[in-house]
């Protein structure tokens, strides 16, 4: 299998710009994205600036609108999920020694989350594959674990 090109980080700014994009994925041109942001608006060769910037780091990809002209219409190229899973996989790996584990303990800890919303997510990970004698761990003891490591 090949491995998928190393995404590099996005800036905050950056992050803003994307999040405009797949929250619009059929494309949007400058002046659309501009119109996009709240007052103050970035000027809208700020925002050219940053679509190069992305483009030339392999998130978006541009077109001519309409096939000919000088505007383009911008989208990208990945999802946002793709993204966000190689974000996470990268603070996974680089934070926490690649375990899974201790990262989700982590947040479990950082987060204080509830015992109903620990019973939401547990019941969330919870798979049909699991044989129904598997009860080694009732849903407390999992809450208790996740809260522990």
């Amino acid at each position: 299998m090949a491995k998928t090109k190393e995404l590099k980080p996005l800036t905050q700014a950056e992050t803003e710009l994307m999040n405009l994009l797949w929250d619009h994925s059929q494309g949007l041109t400058v002046k659309d994205l501009v119109e996009q942001y709240p007052e103050p608006q970035p000027a809208y060769t700020t925002v050219g600036t940053f679509l190069k910037i992305l483009e030339a780091k392999g998130f978006v990809e541009h077109r001519r609108l309409g096939g000919s002209g000088r505007t383009f219409v911008y989208s990208p190229l990945l999802t946002r999920e793709k993204y966000v899973t190689q974000v996470l996989r990268d603070v996974k790996d680089n934070l926490f020694g690649s375990s899974m584990k201790k990262m989700l303990s982590f947040f479990v800890q950082s987060e204080e989350l509830s015992e109903a919303e620990l019973q939401e997510i547990l019941s969330m990970i919870s798979t049909d594959d699991k044989p129904a004698s598997d009860t080694s761990m009732n849903p407390e003891m999992k809450i208790q674990w996740c809260t522990t490591y």
